[in-house]
């Protein structure tokens, strides 16, 4: 069930109604775990199933390090992540395994290529991870806020925790620690509608209009179609491309934190302006920031972060976002783009520690746009996960320099492309531009107009094949 279609529109309508309904308001959570488990099973109802399976082996583990035997406590905890890693692994990398190590006319490697990939796997089963972990570490909050005494209790707010429909199949991803402590009553007067209206109206714009476009133009990019188009237009394809997947994954992430504040919960940021980035580190403090953060706060750290030397932190670097890169998806070829950034990571600290750059305006230019072209070219590795490809694809830039130019694909790719731009613009000059802060609903009536006039063809969130 897209977020884009009436269906769900109706859904969330109905689930509202019912949610603020003052003889209903014992029953908010209960409400929203239904509508939850509705959305979920909409295209695949078997595969709610696996979701239930899920939140058990987190309700169980979370549970019993708390009130279990202490002996076991790290038992529970380990089996926790574990299980919960196996699905995962299970579910989404079974193909890649089967790929990898088996032959075409094996029938283990035949069975393991007919697994399913159940939408939202990556991004639930990190907040079961989370949950284990957070209730284990007691780091941020004490367990008892986390793990009711009542088992019942536990297992309804892990089911909402997990389940919650605006970020179950894309995110954000959610900390336990950041999510149940908010859970319980909530009021209709509390809401903030400006904040909710402005998350929505952004969030739908730069899916339905800027993405949902730029998707008919970026289609060229698919093999073999990209081998007749002319250096210039590839080039503009590839910038297209990396306007619409920002465009997409943060319209996503907008319109879930606006659904969340609907219903009385808070979502962190999950992106914040990344292509204005001037350094590697900047742009994954900016982009999809839930990811970076689980990364840090549950891999980066625990392997010894920076502790242990620079070149174990270079180790670590690298170890975390080759596996970031896996996670996105059962290809090597995530795991190249994620390694392509852990060693651009590695190389900027080394540099960083030895040469002092003097900072003025024209050179932090020059290191964005060099951090914008990096991060488009790496991103061909997602719009083409074969690798063989991918290098076909940059053998065209090079060999097709007297091709004719598609000026039509261009044209709307840079049409469509420029709200991106003015999106990133707006946020570095709206403290000297004044006129942009005081004039806001101007550009929220207009985004609300073009959504309504000329949204594109409905498609899917890049972000649901991970």
């Amino acid at each position: 069930m897209l977020f884009t279609s009436f269906l769900f529109i109706g859904l969330v309508i109905i689930t509202f109604l019912l949610y603020y309904l003052p003889f209903l308001s014992k029953l908010q959570v209960s409400t929203l775990i239904i509508s939850s488990l509705i959305f979920y099973s909409y295209n695949q109802p078997i595969l709610v199933l696996l979701l239930l399976f899920s939140v058990s082996i987190n309700i169980i583990s979370s549970y019993y390090i708390v009130y279990g035997n202490v002996k076991y406590r790290k038992g529970f905890a380990t089996a926790g992540v574990v299980l919960n890693l196996s699905i995962l692994v299970f579910f989404k990398y079974s193909p890649l395994l089967a790929k990898t190590f088996f032959t075409a006319s094996n029938s283990i490697g035949e069975f393991l290529t007919m697994m399913p990939l159940p939408i939202g796997i990556s991004f639930f089963t990190f907040q079961g991870i989370s949950l284990v972990i957070d209730v284990y570490k007691e780091k941020y909050v004490s367990s008892l806020q986390l793990v009711p005494k009542s088992f019942l209790v536990h297992a309804k707010q892990t089911l909402f925790f997990k389940g919650f429909f605006p970020q179950l199949i894309s995110g954000p991803i959610v900390k336990a620690h950041d999510f149940i402590p908010q859970i319980g009553k909530k009021s209709f007067d509390d809401i903030n509608w400006n904040v909710v209206a402005k998350n929505l109206i952004t969030g739908y714009f730069l899916k339905m209009v800027v993405a949902d476009n730029l998707k008919d133009f970026t289609f060229w990019i698919d093999f073999p179609y990209f081998q007749g188009q002319s250096s210039l237009t590839l080039l503009v394809m590839l910038f297209g491309y990396s306007c619409q997947i920002f465009a997409d994954f943060a319209g996503y992430s907008l319109i879930a934190i606006g659904l969340a504040k609907l219903f009385g919960y808070d979502f962190k940021d999950n992106f914040k302006f990344p292509y204005i980035s001037t350094s590697f580190k900047e742009f994954w403090k900016r982009w999809h920031i839930s990811l970076s953060s689980f990364l840090m706060e549950y891999l980066y750290i625990p392997l010894g972060g920076n502790k242990k030397g620079k070149v174990r932190t270079y180790i670590n670097l690298m170890i975390v976002m080759f596996l970031g890169g896996l996670w996105h998806g059962a290809a090597w070829s995530y795991a190249i783009w994620g390694s392509f950034h852990g060693l651009a990571l590695a190389i900027e600290k080394f540099l960083g520690e030895h040469i002092k750059m003097r900072s003025n305006p024209f050179i932090k230019i020059g290191k964005g746009l060099m951090i914008f072209s990096f991060v488009t070219l790496a991103w061909l590795l997602f719009k083409l996960p074969d690798f063989e490809h991918v290098i076909a694809y940059f053998k065209s830039i090079g060999n097709n320099v007297q091709h004719a130019d598609d000026s039509q694909v261009i044209t709307y790719i840079l049409l469509y492309s420029s709200p991106v731009i003015l999106y990133h613009l707006f946020y570095l000059l709206k403290d000297r531009w004044l006129f942009i802060n005081r004039t806001d609903y101007v550009w929220y009536g207009t985004m609300l107009f073009l959504i309504i006039v000329n949204s594109g063809s409905s498609g899917a969130f890049i972000y649901f094949q991970f």
